[in-house]
This record gives structure tokens, sequence and C-alpha cells, in this order.
């Protein structure tokens, strides 16, 4: 382990942090388009895999950027990396400064499809200098990003009483897909606006959705472990056929209890109950009765690998019992779409955990779900975790504001502890290395002045 005198870094002026209470945040809805064209995608004519085939092959569709991939790169380095982070790579991932010992995940921050989501965007931008330009969510769920592609004129598409409004949409604006995807009938919208496309989406997200669109052609109804309200389990189901969404795998265990008649643990009861509990989680007319005899398992991107494996090897177990071993196949189907940079970074928290530390960063936005699942990592091992999404979280003073894994906003007076501390660190797959280098550079800060006061 590399070790060094304390050199005091340079300070920032006073991060003002707004008075936080304990809450639960809300969860985002989940919205829809607003014009009359989102009907056709529930029309049974409708294909929506041979739609997003034609899309992709238009003129008005662009999903490779416009050739101007050096020069963007070099300005996302500039305003994204870090040199802390560098130079704790260049030692094993292990570095001290004065009393403070930082211990960074093997694997963390941007992702490729992130970098590359980011990097399009910053194309289109130089390609369309004078153009009206949309989005249709934020790019990817991290603040920093976010903010500085408002700076560059990029506005995300206003949402009223859960809809989105396209019509602020002008023929001849560029629109950007995010590297979540963008719902079906949200991409029929914008082409038949005769916009410019340009699509980010995450080549995992893309698969997923190949996945679905097989278990609509097989007439199976996809179980898709996810959050309902998140954009990206939003398009996915938009390509399904019939589909239920289930969180965790609890939900998943009711959903498996009703197939089987309440035999599996009697969680589930009667069919309006069912209906009731998934409300806003499953397909249009859905019918636990007779959808579930066939199914197929997918899932959102970011969710916890073992979690999903878990799922699908239940929904497999569950058909197995329902109609026979011998059966299986023609009412069970599994693809694996789990994320591999989700997975990474996932099993390199788990490492992390288990080496000797005082407290653990998760750096990332506070509606990032990977982020959110590698926050649970360190909370279940009982190593106290704070989850913040940027340095304004940190400070007036050894104070911080964090977010659990339960959702709760927590402030809290004296996180550091006195004298030497170990601190492990990670952030999640939309994060950039310059927002993990501002929190720690706020971390040397408490320490060195805690340091000349006790001098």
């Amino acid at each position: 382990m590399a070790s060094l005198p304390f050199i005091p870094f340079p300070t920032y002026k006073q991060v003002c942090l707004p008075d936080v209470k304990v809450f639960r945040c809300q969860k985002p809805l989940s919205v829809r388009c607003s014009t009359g064209d989102s009907s056709i995608v529930g029309d049974d004519e409708f294909d929506a895999k041979v739609f997003r085939h034609k899309l992709t092959r238009s003129d008005n569709y662009n999903r490779k950027g416009f050739g101007h991939k050096e020069e963007t790169l070099e300005i996302m380095n500039q305003e994204y990396t870090s040199d802390i982070i560098k130079m704790l790579e260049h030692n094993n991932n292990e570095y001290t400064w004065g009393n403070v010992t930082v211990k960074l995940a093997k694997a963390y921050g941007f992702c490729y499809g992130v970098e590359r989501a980011i990097q399009i965007a910053y194309e289109t931008r130089k390609q369309f200098p004078d153009r009206e330009m949309w989005i249709t969510n934020e790019i990817i769920h991290n603040p920093t990003v976010n903010r500085r592609l408002e700076e560059m004129e990029v506005k995300i598409i206003p949402v009223e009483n859960g809809e989105k409004q396209f019509d602020v949409v002008d023929k001849g604006a560029v629109v950007i897909l995010p590297a979540f995807g963008a719902a079906v009938n949200e991409m029929l919208t914008l082409n038949n606006k005769q916009v410019q496309i340009v699509d980010t989406t995450c080549p995992w997200v893309s698969k997923v959705w190949t996945s679905v669109e097989k278990h609509k052609k097989g007439t199976y109804t996809s179980i898709i472990h996810g959050k309902y309200y998140h954009e990206e389990t939003i398009a996915t189901a938009s390509f399904a056929g019939k589909y239920v969404i289930v969180k965790d795998m609890d939900e998943a265990t009711y959903v498996c209890d009703y197939i089987l008649g309440g035999k599996l643990n009697e969680s589930s009861s009667t069919k309006e109950a069912f209906l009731e509990k998934f409300k806003l989680a499953v397909s249009k007319g859905f019918d636990p009765d007779t959808d579930l005899v066939k199914t197929g398992v997918a899932n959102q991107t970011t969710m916890l690998k073992g979690e999903t494996e878990e799922i699908g090897k239940l929904v497999e177990r569950t058909m197995m019992r329902k109609f026979g071993v011998e059966n299986v196949t023609e009412h069970f189907m599994s693809f694996n779409t789990i994320c591999e940079a989700t997975q990474v970074r996932q099993d390199a928290m788990y490492k992390l955990v288990d080496e000797k530390m005082d407290l653990m960063l998760v750096v990332g936005g506070w509606n990032s779900s990977n982020t959110s699942h590698l926050q649970e990592i360190p909370e279940n091992r009982g190593i106290p975790s704070y989850w913040v999404d940027s340095v304004d979280k940190v400070g007036p003073g050894n104070h911080i504001a964090y977010k659990t894994k339960d959702g709760e906003l927590v402030k809290k007076q004296n996180w550091l502890p006195k004298g030497h501390v170990t601190i492990g660190i990670t952030s999640g797959a939309s994060t950039p290395d310059k927002a993990v280098e501002d929190i720690l550079m706020k971390v040397f800060e408490i320490k060195s002045e805690e340091s000349l006061e006790d001098a």
C-alpha cells in the first residue's frame, strides 16, 4: 500500500446544504405520450419489432454518431476524469493521504453503455449546433452529466399529469433517446413528427428487448424483474406482449404461488387481489388465470444479478411443478439478460466489503437503480455506508446528507470518525470519476481541518 505525508488539497468554497429531514422518497411517476399515436401501439395489428426494424434503417435515425468521436471523447476526458482515481488505480486501488486511507472497488464508474450514450449526445450537439434539441428522459441517472447537457441546451421533454408533452417538439428538431431507451409509442410519435432521432440506447437494453420480443412471438408472458416506473422497464414492457413486472423475490414468489394455486407459500389469494397488487405492473387486459401458463423471464439490466437469477430459477421450478419436468420447455423460456457492467460492479463491491474499513461511500445519482443495489451490499453487511449523488451533500463541516438502500434521505453530523479513517468507495455505472474526486476532496478537507484543530 502506497503512502505519503498528508498534502493539503485545494479547498472548496463553502458548500450550502439544503435543510434535509428524514423522509421516504416518492417513487417517480411512469409517463405516457400525450399524442393520439400511442393508442396505435396497443393495436393487435401493430408489430413493434417490425416498426423498430424499419425505423433503424430510415434516413431520420442515427445510433452511431456523426464522425466526431475523438474530439468529443477528449472533451469528456477533460470534464469527467480524475487524477485522484488515476492515483488509486496506479497503486492497486488503495492509497493513503495523511490520515485517510481510500480503498477503491476494482470495478466502478462509467460503463460502456453510459460512456457511449454521453459521447453520442455530445457528437449530436456538435453536428447540429443551432438546431432545437430534446431528449425523452435524463440521458443517464447522474446530476453532473444531466446538468452539463442542460448547459448545452439539450432539453428534456416536459411532463404534465403523467404525460410527456411531445407537442413541444417541432418538425426538424433533433430528439435524443437516452441510454435507458424509449417506449415504442414514443418512437412512433417522433417518427411521425419527422424529427431527427438520435438513439443512444445501451446495447444491453436492446438485448432485453430482443428477449421479450421472442417471448411475444412464442406467446409467452414476460415476467420482467424490474421497477414498473423505471424508464428502462417502461421501454422493455412496450416491446413485450403480455407481461407482469416484479420488483423483487417476494413479488416473484407471489406470482409463482398464484400459478400453483396457493401451494407454494400461500402468499397469493384471489384473481382480484392479484390484479390489484400489480395494477400498475401488468399489460392491458392481463388475466393471471390464462396469461401465466407460458412464461419467460427478462430483467431491467440494473437489478441485482443474484436476485434475477433466483427469480428465473423459481419460475422454472414452478413450471416444472405445475406442468411436469418433461414439459417445462413448453411453459418456460429464459435468456441471460443481466448486464455485464452491472454484474462486475456488484461482484467488485462484494469483494470490497470483505476488506477492513471504517465506512463506505457509494457515489451515484439518487434515482440510479444500479447504484441503489451497490448501496444494498454494505448495508446488508452492517457497514456504515453513505450514498451521495454529488459533493454538495458533504459539508459544511463534518456533516453529510445521504440516502439509504430503502429510499430514506438522512442527515448526519460527525459522520467521519476522528483519527485515521479507512474508507471504501465505489460509484455507479452512470457516475463520472470527477464526481468521486470532488467528494474525496471534501473528505480530505474535513480531515485536514480536524488535524489542524488537534495540533
